[in-house]
């Protein structure tokens, strides 16, 4: 750990937000710049947040009836050009490879952005009947789309994610999955990372390329920009044909399956940090920090014979509970070094033990969200700890709702929506007709996006903000990420 706390104060959020995360990420050591332009190395501090965020969306999966398997890296060319929407979405962010073990490959082979193609190709030999069906498999996989502009975690060339594909024996089924799919990931958003989401359907033109319909969950960041945190998309039949994907139904006929894709990846890494961070660095959930509690002695005295065996005990007692613990007992920094240091890297909570402490039975709890202190008494700690976790996980979510809900506007005019949209002001819900040309409008002369239609919004009436025709419902629009 090199010594970062004593380095000058990152750049405040109000400042710049773009230069506080680049900093942040790497002096956090949550990443770092690699040799191949567009790319990163995860460090293990943020390895460990991305640890922990798959075991808690594996479990989900497994829960749902969803399978992990594996799939090629390797695509052959061919299969990228069989789904005609999907090959036009992906063309200009293909990585291929031409040659391979000193001579040219007789098809060039597409290094994976998404693995529709590859999977769909396997579906189609192992569906022969109805009764094969469904399949639900998940992969926990890299894939690599050629990105100009990127940014550590929010957007590289080469990402990690998970990718689920299923196939249906009815486009009913179908439909369930995508939805109980987006549910989870909001589920998982909310309760694991804190961090509320608005779910609901894409427009027409932000749809994933080759899906009949596309959901997500959209979060809003501490600039006022939105991330798209997650997708699910209901393909229909258009991958099932493209890949004959057929089956033999119960009327004894011959159908194509129904599929769905969908998946979440390290982008939700930038997306904590920049919902909950502030100008001293990361502020972790609990649940996907990799240390939950870290252990400071105050090295006064003769504290290795007296303080740290105690600090250890205490080590002991909360790992034994399930809680991931740090005891720092380094005698080469300070103890406000250290305060600096793990304030830095986002710990939830800092426990705080001298020789005045073990006197009075004794510890100092510092919360990191709100930096409040206090003291709490060595008996019955483990429970106090445990609890000041969950609570530190609720109050996360409940800052970050009460942010979103003073940053997300309604409006009935574009005047107003224009006026609003100066500068980065988070959400503004209006009323649009569906049309493409009033969404392509407002996109070139805001920079907004339709984020998505909130489930129910389509039942508010009203008008279009662009046109003034009856609306179909009333997206959230931002600018984003």
């Amino acid at each position: 750990m090199k010594a970062t706390a004593d380095d000058k104060k990152l750049t405040t959020r109000q400042a710049d937000f773009s230069a506080w995360y680049n900093e942040l990420v790497l002096r956090s050591e949550l990443a770092d710049y690699s040799p191949v332009r567009g790319c990163m190395v995860i460090r293990p501090n943020g390895y460990g947040i991305w640890e922990r965020m798959q075991r808690a969306l594996d479990a989900m999966f497994k829960a749902s009836g969803h399978e992990n398997a594996y799939f090629p890296l390797f695509i052959p060319q061919s299969f990228m050009s069989k789904e005609a929407e999907h090959v036009e979405g992906f063309a200009p962010e293909l990585a291929v490879v031409t040659h391979g073990g000193g001579k040219e490959l007789e098809e060039p082979l597409v290094v994976r952005p998404t693995s529709e193609t590859i999977i769909y190709s396997m579906y189609a030999k192992w569906v022969q009947s109805y009764r094969d069906l469904p399949i639900k498999i998940n992969q926990w996989a890299n894939v690599v789309r050629w990105e100009m502009r990127t940014r550590l975690f929010l957007r590289t060339m080469e990402f990690l994610w998970q990718e689920g594909h299923t196939a249906h024996e009815t486009a009913e089924e179908a439909q369930e999955e995508t939805l109980k799919i987006l549910a989870l990931y909001k589920e998982f958003a909310e309760n694991e990372l804190a961090m509320p989401v608005v779910d609901g359907q894409k427009s027409e033109s932000e749809k994933f390329a080759g899906a009949s319909r596309t959901y997500s969950i959209e979060a809003l960041m501490g600039d006022g920009r939105a991330l798209q945190a997650g997708t699910s998309h209901n393909l229909g039949q258009n991958f099932a044909k493209a890949f004959e994907i057929q089956f033999q139904g119960r009327d004894k006929n011959l159908q194509h399956a129904w599929t769905t894709s969908w998946g979440v990846s390290t982008r939700l890494i930038g997306g904590v940090i920049m919902t909950h961070g502030d100008d001293s660095g990361l502020i972790l959930p609990p649940r996907v920090a990799p240390y939950q509690v870290v252990i400071v002695p105050i090295p006064r005295g003769n504290w290795q014979e007296t303080v740290l065996p105690r600090a250890r005990e205490i080590q002991q007692a909360l790992t034994a509970q399930g809680v991931r613990v740090m005891l720092d007992d380094r005698d080469a920094y300070t103890p406000g070094w250290k305060f600096a240091e793990w304030e830095l890297r986002g710990v939830p909570v800092r426990l705080e033990i001298g020789p005045k402490d073990i006197e009075k039975s004794q510890v100092v709890l510092a919360r990191r969200d709100t930096r409040e202190k206090a003291s709490a008494s060595m008996d019955g700690l483990v429970a106090h700890v445990t609890n000041l976790l969950d609570e530190i996980q609720r109050s996360l979510f409940a800052r970050a709702l009460k942010y979103r809900e003073e940053h997300t506007t309604r409006v009935s005019s574009y005047d107003e929506f224009k006026s609003v949209m100066e500068g980065r002001p988070g959400f503004v819900i209006a009323g649009w007709c569906g049309g493409e040309a009033c969404e392509a409008e407002i996109k070139a002369e805001t920079q907004a996006t339709l984020r998505n239609i909130p489930f129910g919004s389509e039942k508010s009436g009203g008008t279009c903000v662009k046109c003034g025709k009856p609306a179909i419902g009333e997206p959230w629009f931002a600018k984003a990420y």
